[in-house]
């Protein structure tokens, strides 16, 4: 038998610290692998003329564009051999966010948009005066872009500057979409160490929507070229009007160099999101025709778990789908019935040393449509609603979705959206449940908005179990650096008659050299959403602050920026003012550099009151009491577009009543757009009066993408606080709209450690295929 990685030395955290400089040595540079030569950096700017530069970039008006009218739909092949690209004046005034504010792009770029009356079509040209140095990317959908070349366009079709659509590729083809609220900001809130799709709507970009649209792009010796088709029919605009004008933007990375650029310009402090600060795209012929989409599926299933020698076998097939009905452009309609979401990729795990609970984001792709219109809250800390807890028992068993439907869009200037779905009883402890959302917003001027939420739980079973919540929030602009947001709520619960309110607020200043929040937010003791989720108990107000510095050297070529900050938070009971938890965030030594890596050494302080005894760990109990300790932290990641990248942190020093040394580390590895491979270790060796214990999670995730539209994925973790092994590999053949043919593999069994298996638990294996029909792309 392999050994066990849990009995991985304590000086593996040593490891961590040098994981970025072996990365470091083992990646060498990508034009010296491609070209023989030296990537090109940006030049050395002398400071007060970037600052003349990034000056006269604010100072330029907002651009505006047309879309040409075709009667003849071109070919999407990504060549832009039509004559019809060559038509019109295109979009080709660019300047740079990065590295240099305000500069000039250091190549072309040109981008025409066309239209049909019923497709928007778009022709970019990206020349590029050294094409063997494009960063192609990976090919799945949805890849992070910030790691290869890619140009992007967001449209803001209600023209409220604040809410968008996103579609972006890069030169390996691939499809990305995406939803903006708020102009990206969500509730404000940012959660560290997590990623892009864990935030999900919640941070105010939902990249776990996909639309149904097509691209193609294709690499020459000018650059490269891409070609893009959107049905109008697949976006939401304001009903009425056949003549429209748009919010829109046009972004580009070369990522060799690091180099971001915009057709209208961004601040370096903002980004594609910033609506607010974007271009216009004017008389746009858009036809009064609605979406019209059924999507049907099937699924047909094995399915064994064993409970010690005992293994229980069935092999479902069922049927199911949903519909989409335009009922007005801005409004529709979303019916579902024997909801499935077998394809969906399973959950990373975590290692959680704390008292409270891991938040898993929504993936279900019902849910993710218009997620946004339903926010509302702190992300990840009090969310109002979170659409998870739908089809989730409160033991955590699954319930069967029966079906439901939602209603979203826009009625006149107000965003409105109502859900209803029903779960049915997965055994006779469990009765079905109901649950009703109601949301209603209304954009205002100068980045401002305000709203209004109802939720509820109810029992199908019995009225009188029932759990309700009713929300208010708002946000206030303050020109562009200023920005306030708040909400307050009430829950009823049967049984809980206390204090059952809770509110919120922050302000925040942001600067191309300031960065600046505080909150204040107080929860009852008997505040209880609970289609929502809470990060801690009710009973407690809780502030934090932050204060962050960004100091750029343009003169120096390697570098982007230097970002000093500190954050404090304090959490304390709400009746008896018990210090609850308090945190310093202490980090004057953050280092940015040119080409996409960072570094920083920081000092955490660290302070948790109990109250009642805490089980860190199984036999490991920490008794009522205060507590406080510091500890020494290092964070970095190389260059994410290397061949072979590393991210990590590691942390050391006093932890409770005793020490820790741990940490985690990622190492990336690529092959061209069709290969990458990720392995990830967290280890936490803590030793304490109470008992010594370690926690270890490793996972492995090995991707092969034939096409965009075809990939295999794997992702095989073990993690020794529940002694689970699992396995998920997933094929999937795309059709449109992330429809397709899926065949996925399930298997988790107990385990000692990552090759140290045990007693089989559960195995599965689904092929579903889905299909969408209409007039939906």
């Amino acid at each position: 038998m392999l050994p066990s990685f849990r009995t991985a030395p304590a000086s593996l955290t040593g490891a961590f610290g040098v994981l970025g400089l072996v990365a470091s040595v083992l990646v060498a540079p990508r034009a010296s692998a491609q070209a023989g030569g030296t990537p090109p950096t940006q030049p050395r700017l002398d400071a007060a003329v970037a600052d003349s530069f990034a000056r006269a970039a604010r100072a330029r008006p907002r651009p505006s564009t047309t879309a040409i009218r075709v009667t003849t739909a071109p070919n999407i092949d990504g060549r832009l051999d039509e004559a019809m690209w060559k038509e019109g004046t295109p979009i080709s005034e660019f300047v740079q966010r990065e590295l240099n504010e305000g500069v000039p792009a250091s190549e072309r770029t040109e981008v025409r948009l066309a239209t049909d009356g019923k497709y928007l079509y778009i022709g970019a040209r990206m020349y590029d005066r050294e094409p063997h140095l494009i960063v192609p990317g990976e090919k799945i959908r949805d890849v992070q872009l910030s790691n290869s070349d890619h140009i992007a366009l967001i449209f803001d079709t209600y023209h409220d500057r604040q809410n968008g659509f996103v579609f972006a590729t890069t030169p390996a083809g691939v499809e990305y979409d995406g939803q903006v609220i708020r102009e990206g900001e969500g509730g404000g809130a940012s959660v560290a160490g997590q990623n892009r799709m864990q935030a999900g709507a919640m941070g105010g970009f939902n990249v776990n929507w996909d639309a149904s649209w097509t691209v193609a792009t294709s690499i020459d010796s000018l650059g490269w070229t891409a070609e893009f088709r959107i049905p109008f029919s697949t976006l939401r605009f304001q009903a009425g009007s056949e003549d429209q004008t748009w919010g829109l933007n046009v972004s580009r990375s070369i990522r060799r160099k690091n180099e971001e650029l915009y057709w209208a310009f961004i601040p370096r402090q903002f980004n594609l999101y910033r609506l607010s600060l974007a271009g216009t795209l004017t008389s746009l012929d858009v036809p009064s025709r609605r979406i019209q989409t059924i999507t049907p599926y099937i699924l047909s299933s094995v399915q064994q778990r064993w409970a010690g020698d005992v293994k229980t076998q069935k092999t479902p097939t069922e049927f199911g789908g949903e519909i989409k009905y335009g009922v007005t452009p801005s409004l529709t309609l979303d019916l579902t019935y024997n909801t499935d979401f077998a394809q969906v990729e399973v959950d990373d795990q975590r290692v959680n040393l704390t008292r409270f609970p891991v938040f898993f984001p929504e993936k279900r792709p019902f849910f993710l449509e218009n997620a946004g219109v339903f926010s509302a809250g702190t992300p990840q800390a009090v969310d109002l609603f979170f659409s998870r807890r739908i089809g989730i028992a409160s033991d955590g068993s699954p319930q069967p979705i029966l079906g439901g439907g939602r209603l979203s869009g826009r009625v006149g200037q107000t965003t409105v959206g109502l859900l209803q779905m029903v779960t049915e009883a997965p055994n006779d402890s469990l009765p079905g449940q109901s649950y009703s959302v109601a949301r209603a917003t209304r954009e205002l001027s100068s980045r401002s908005r305000i709203g209004v939420m109802a939720v509820q739980r109810m029992s199908t079973d019995s009225s009188v179990d029932v759990n309700r919540t009713f929300a208010v929030d708002g946000r206030i602009g303050l020109g562009q650096a200023w920005t306030s947001d708040l909400w307050a709520a009430r829950t009823t619960t049967r049984g809980r008659d206390g204090n059952d309110r809770a509110f919120s607020g922050r302000i925040a200043y942001q600067t191309n050299v300031w960065n600046h929040n505080a909150r204040y937010a107080e929860v009852g003791a008997d505040f209880n959403p609970e289609v929502g989720f809470m990060s801690r108990p009710g009973g407690y107000r809780t502030y934090d602050a932050s204060v962050m510095r960004l100091i750029r050297k343009p003169e120096w070529s390697w570098f982007k920026q230097w970002n000093p900050h500190v954050s404090y938070r304090n959490v304390s009971g709400l009746k008896d003012g018990f210090y609850q938890t308090g945190y310093w965030h202490i980090d004057l030594t953050e280092f940015e550099l040119a080409n996409g890596a960072r570094f920083g050494p920081e000092y955490n302080i660290s302070h948790e009151g109990l109250q009642a005894p805490f089980t860190i760990a199984p036999g490991v109990v920490i008794p009522v009491g205060q507590y406080d300790w510091g500890t020494f932290g290092f964070d970095y990641n190389t260059d994410p577009s290397e061949n072979v990248s590393a991210v990590g942190r590691f942390d050391v020093g006093p932890f409770w009543t005793g020490t820790r040394q741990g940490g985690s580390g990622t190492v990336t590895v690529r092959r061209g757009a069709t290969f990458s491979g990720s392995f990830t270790m967290d280890y936490n060796d803590v030793k304490l009066p109470q008992g010594d214990f370690k926690s270890s999670l490793q996972a492995l995730r090995l991707n092969y993408f034939f096409s965009p539209r075809v990939f295999v994925q794997t992702l095989t973790q073990y993690n020794n606080q529940q002694e689970i092994w699992s396995a998920n590999v997933r094929f999937g053949w795309l059709n449109t709209a992330g429809t397709g043919l899926f065949i996925v593999l399930n298997e988790g069994r107990t385990a000692n450690g990552f090759f140290d298996w045990e007693q089989r638990q559960q195995r599965s294996v689904f092929v579903k295929f889905t299909r969408q029909f209409g007039t939906g792309g």
